[in-house]
C-alpha cells in the first residue's frame, strides 16, 4: 500500500507542476461537456494523459478510471481513479481551489488517496487504516460541533434545473447553520473537512473520481462520508462530517428531498 501511495504522490506532484507551468500559456481551446458551464480544457486532457502514462509505465497491468479517458482495463486487481483537474472552472479563472486527485483501489476498496491542491502547495494523503496527512502533518476533523455552529461547504451542478433545486435546498440549510462556503472543488472541500477548515460538506451531482481520494482523506481524519438513507457516497448526494454532525446534517437535508432535479 505504501508503494501505491508513493507512486500516486509522485504522479500527482508531476501533473501539478506541469499544470502550474503550462497554465499561463494555456490554449484558448475550452470545450464544454454536459452544459455550457461544464468546461474541460486542453490541460485537463494533458494532465490525465501524463498520469496514465506514468502509472502504466510503472504498473502496466493495472486498471485506470479517469474523468476524461474513461476506463482502461487491467488484470492486477488494482485500479487507479483519476481526476486530472478537480475544479476546472477555478483553474480556468486563476482561482486557487483546484487539485489533482488520484485514488487507488485494490479489489474494489480504496486503499490510498492523494489530493494535490497545487496553487496552495498542499499535498493531502491518506492510506486505509493509517490516517490522513497534509504535507506530513496528521489531520483530524473538527468534532462535537452542533449543527447551528457548523460551517458547511457545498457545491452546485451545471444544469439550470438542478441549480434551481440546489438553491432551494441551500436557502433552507443556511438559517440552520453558522454559514455556507462554496469553494468550487469537491476534492478540496472534502480535504477541508479533514483539515478542520470547514465542519461539513454536502453536494449533489459529484462523480466517483471527484471524491474517491478526498473521501478517504476525510474518513481517515475521523469524518463520516456517505449518502442519504444509509447509502455510501454517491452522485445523487454525498455528505461528510464528524459523527454526530453528520447525522444532524443528514436529518436536515432528508426532508428537503435534495436528490431531485425539479
Amino acid at each position: 500500500m505504501s508503494e501505491l501511495r508513493k507512486l500516486a504522490e509522485d504522479v500527482a506532484r508531476e501533473a501539478g507542476a506541469m499544470l502550474l507551468a503550462e497554465r499561463p500559456s494555456m490554449s484558448a481551446s475550452v470545450e464544454t461537456k454536459s452544459s455550457p458551464t461544464d468546461v474541460v480544457t486542453a490541460l485537463d486532457k494533458a494532465s490525465e494523459e501524463l498520469i496514465r502514462a506514468r502509472i502504466l509505465a510503472a504498473r502496466p497491468d493495472d486498471m485506470i478510471l479517469g474523468e476524461e479517458g474513461g476506463d482502461t482495463p487491467g488484470t492486477s486487481g488494482v485500479r487507479w481513479v483519476v481526476d486530472p483537474i478537480d475544479g476546472t472552472v477555478n483553474f480556468l479563472y486563476g482561482l486557487a481551489d483546484w487539485a489533482v486527485s488520484i485514488a487507488v483501489e485494490v479489489d474494489g476498496q480504496i486503499v490510498a488517496g492523494v489530493v494535490n491542491v497545487v496553487p496552495r502547495e498542499e499535498l493531502f494523503t491518506a492510506a486505509l487504516g493509517e490516517g490522513a496527512w497534509l504535507n506530513g502533518s496528521r489531520l483530524r476533523c473538527n468534532r462535537d460541533v452542533p449543527l447551528e455552529q457548523a460551517l458547511v461547504a457545498t457545491g452546485f451542478g451545471y444544469s439550470h434545473a438542478r441549480r434551481a433545486v440546489q438553491g432551494e435546498v441551500v436557502a433552507a440549510v443556511l438559517p440552520r447553520v453558522r454559514d455556507i462556503r462554496r469553494g468550487g472543488s469537491c476534492a478540496t472541500d472534502l480535504c477541508s473537512v479533514a483539515a478542520g477548515r470547514v465542519d461539513a460538506y454536502y453536494e449533489r451531482g459529484i462523480n466517483y473520481w471527484d471524491y474517491a481520494a478526498a473521501g478517504l482523506v476525510a474518513a481517515e481524519s475521523g469524518a463520516r462520508i456517505g449518502g442519504l438513507h444509509g447509502k455510501g457516497p454517491n452522485t445523487e448526494l454525498t455528505l461528510c462530517a464528524a459523527p454526530g454532525l453528520f447525522e444532524e446534517l443528514h436529518d436536515l437535508l432528508e426532508p428537503l428531498d435534495p436528490e431531485r432535479d425539479s
